[in-house]
């Protein structure tokens, strides 16, 4: 889980109970997985004993980091800001003891309440006079864009993200003696220039801890799938959808994922994936991986039910399997599907008419005669056996939904509308 680390650092963690500060930009309302890495980092900075601190950037997250990225970010309403803040508040909380009396208990805390009274020109006189420009510019990730490299240029605006993001770190320091911040690798140039600022303005010592940024086996971002990112929140992201997307990493990526994103034990992780090494095609590290991971963000009631929502798609479901479960998951389930409306008018109805003329199921209804005869379709999971069968609202998934197949793998969806 380290990138880079600051020397010393060991030597300060091992001397004693230290603090340290991970950022998060809220410019959404949920977090997603790819702030699991640092977010990880903190809850076992906790359980060793140390002092975790969450701050959220209510003041950086007006400007936007340029850091990696090549064109300037949307600037955000306070409004949105709050709203985004609370949001991942919860979500932490499943992570981190905010609730502790120890000395180490958790702290979530905002950038913009010790921001947002600071005149620019305190500012300029306070923090800007102790960072050179030339060593402002020497940062990686300030110097492309400036370079040319990047079309977009860079604005004064987010020139001074790095100069913000130093003065949180010294902030934090004076008053919270917080000694250590952590966080992705892209944010080395924004650590260092907080520890830059402390040494120069206070002559104590600070340190710096990166993680690596995340990627897939081929290359692409972590995180992202074809609909977007995948987030924490179940109303982004469902927990079928969130366990499914663990469930499908590839092996090599499952051996990486479940040393950084599980708490278990060194030992257990080696067993586990010997054992996955001798049938691989059982995918057991992949089901433990989403196991650990869905519990950690959802809970095991979550878990189980987006097992039992697999089963619909890939084992032996019933009816009874597919009525138990609520409705954005069995669209998250389903998704992609197509999809026929009908009217609550229209049922009851002969299930040939429904299938062939109603919607499209079947081109004919000579075919889906044939095809019912044969025992090749099914209503909600069951064989439809009588091919005279009248389909009501009673046979309806949560008062809306038929599920159709057609085949083995042939699924439509007739929902109920009015």
């Amino acid at each position: 889980m380290v990138h880079d680390v600051m020397p010393d650092t060991e030597a300060q963690l091992m001397k004693e109970m230290t603090t340290a500060y991970v950022g998060i930009d809220p410019t959404a309302d949920s977090l997603h997985i790819g702030h699991l890495v640092s977010v990880m980092m903190l809850k076992h900075f906790q359980r060793c004993g140390h002092k975790p601190i969450a701050v959220l950037g209510g003041a950086t997250g007006m400007i936007g980091d340029p850091s990696m990225k090549s064109a300037e970010r949307n600037l955000l309403s306070e409004e949105t800001l709050r709203k985004n803040q609370e949001g991942i508040k919860k979500q932490l909380a499943k992570f981190l003891d905010f609730s502790s009396s120890a000395v180490n208990g958790a702290e979530i805390l905002n950038n913009y309440d010790w921001t947002k009274d600071y005149t620019f020109l305190a500012f300029a006189r306070d923090i800007g006079k102790h960072i050179t420009v030339n060593y402002m510019m020497s940062k990686e990730s300030v110097r492309k864009r400036i370079s040319g490299e990047e079309r977009e240029g860079m604005s004064f605006t987010e020139f001074t993200y790095q100069l913000l993001q130093g003065y949180d770190f010294l902030h934090l320091y004076e008053t919270k003696n917080c000694k250590l911040q952590m966080g992705g690798s892209d944010q080395w140039g924004n650590i260092t220039t907080g520890t830059e600022l402390i040494r120069r303005k206070t002559g104590g010592d600070a340190f710096a801890l990166t993680c690596p940024l995340i990627t897939k086996a081929d290359g692409g971002k972590f995180g992202k799938t074809e609909q977007g990112n995948v987030w924490l929140s179940p109303e982004y992201t469902s927990p079928y959808a969130f366990y499914q997307f663990w469930l499908n990493v590839s092996d090599e990526d499952a051996k990486r994922y479940i040393k950084i994103f599980t708490m278990l034990e060194y030992e257990e992780i080696e067993r586990l994936i010997a054992a996955h090494d001798e049938a691989p095609h059982q995918r057991s590290l992949q089901k433990r991986l989403a196991e650990e991971v869905t519990c950690m963000v959802h809970s095991e009631a979550d878990y189980e039910a987006a097992v039992s929502a697999s089963q619909v798609l890939f084992g032996n479901a019933t009816s009874d399997t597919l009525k138990a479960i609520d409705e954005p998951t069995f669209l998250a389930v389903f998704d992609g599907v197509p999809v026929f409306d009908v009217s609550h008018s229209d049922l009851p109805q002969h299930v040939v008419e429904l299938l062939s003329v109603t919607t499209a199921v079947f081109p004919s209804k000579g075919e889906c005669r044939k095809m019912i005869q044969g025992g090749g379709v099914s209503l909600n999971k069951e064989k439809i056996n009588n091919v005279e069968l009248q389909v009501s609202v009673e046979n309806l998934i949560n008062g809306k939904y038929l599920l159709v197949q057609k085949g083995k793998k042939n699924y439509f969806i007739i929902r109920v509308k009015g």
